[in-house]
């Protein structure tokens, strides 16, 4: 049953879109350059206020240092504001320089650590001036052969690194450890997982919690558990949305398996249960760049609101009576409800579009970029390049 409280909840609903998911993105083998690309973060910021515009629920970016690094962090974050926008996660980058091959704050080499350290802390500085609330970090830190490092030395010099940034932290940030369980380091990573980012995170202090990524698990595991358990530790710190279908987040959230994406939000919406931080992290390779973004936020919007829909005494009671198929018909029936025309009053309510990717395709924004912005060659070789 559709309710004014639900229809507020879904009104009040927000995600962060990412900066680097405007850009060319590809894979090992070529990075694809798409007509009308974002020249400067300044231009992905007016990629992300187009989505913004059309869903009504995407006000904040996610922006990667030193990607979108700027001499003037004031100018930039004027300009955000002027397209009623404001900076999400700042997310450091522990992983293109060439110093990183062997690791980054677990480098055998002191002077590697220093500067992978000195890097984390200017994030701090910068977001701060930008706003943000939060450090995103997520480690490519790892080995790829036995016996090429000591595995706990490793860990030893992670904690300590981390440590002195977590204590720099100004109290309106939070410091959110992602994990990944493999790539690039194909033998042993040094944050592999859940448990061993919450492991860290109690180490760190109170403003460490962990980030949950939907690609970076094994075939079969069970997220929407995670989800509760990280929840219930209260270290459950935020998302980065995608799809996985063989790794990583290489697939559009919700385009592959929609039921999980439901069930996790079922889980962030049981009651006595406060949101956390809500970011998508795609490549969108193959896809136009902005109605890539567009999709993905309709589809976390009917996502959450399907979640609002579950009878909750319902279930509930179901669970107490050992009632196994009744418990998940109550699922099902939220799950099957066609939330669509919801969605679109709520967008329409606030001043966006009833069907964003359509409005997108008949505005013509593509072709104004193309026109202002130009376009370039897909390249050989991996991605970023």
């Amino acid at each position: 049953m559709i309710t004014d409280a639900i229809e507020r909840a879904l009104s009040a609903f927000d995600v962060e879109t990412p900066s680097w998911g405007y850009g060319d993105s590809g894979t090992r083998f070529a990075t694809f350059s798409q007509p009308g690309k974002p020249r400067d973060v300044f231009e992905r910021l007016q990629d992300a206020a187009e989505v913004h515009r059309l869903t009504g629920a995407a006000s904040a970016v996610a922006l990667h240092f030193p990607w979108d690094h700027v001499d003037d962090l004031a100018a930039l974050r004027a300009h955000a504001e002027s397209l009623r926008l404001h900076i999400g996660a700042v997310n450091p980058n522990l992983f293109q320089d060439s110093d990183y091959k062997l690791g980054s704050v677990t480098h055998p080499d002191e002077r590697v650590r220093e500067k992978a350290v000195g890097h984390l802390l200017e994030c701090v500085q910068v977001a701060i001036e930008l706003g943000s609330t939060a450090q995103s970090v997520w480690l490519a830190d790892g080995t790829n052969y036995p016996g090429q490092d000591d595995l706990i030395a490793r860990r030893h010099r992670m904690l300590d690194c981390l440590a002195r940034v977590h204590e720099a932290l100004p109290r309106e940030q939070e410091m959110l450890i992602e994990y990944k369980l493999f790539e690039p380091a194909f033998y042993a990573t040094d944050l592999a997982d859940w448990g061993s980012a919450l492991v860290v995170c109690h180490k760190l202090g109170d403003q460490a919690k962990v980030l949950v990524d939907l690609g970076h698990h094994a075939q079969g595991v069970n997220i929407e558990q995670i989800v509760a358990i990280l929840d219930a530790e209260g270290r459950l710190g935020g998302f980065h949305f995608n799809n996985r279908k063989y790794a990583d987040d290489d697939l559009i959230v919700g385009s592959v398996n929609p039921f999980e994406l439901f069930l996790i939000f079922v889980e962030l919406t049981a009651p006595g249960r406060a949101m956390p931080r809500l970011t998508i992290d795609q490549s969108h390779n193959i896809e136009a760049k902005v109605e890539a973004m567009t999709l993905s936020v309709v589809n976390l919007q009917e996502a959450y609101a399907k979640a609002l829909l579950v009878d909750r005494a319902g279930l509930a009671q179901a669970q107490r009576e050992g009632d196994v198929l009744g418990a998940h018909e109550v699922l099902l029936d939220a799950y099957r409800t066609d939330v669509r025309p919801l969605c679109a009053k709520v967008r329409a309510g606030r001043g966006a579009a009833e069907d964003p990717v359509q409005a997108l395709r008949e505005s013509g924004y593509a072709e104004r970029m193309i026109a202002e912005r130009g376009s370039a060659e897909t390249v050989a070789g991996g991605w970023g390049r």
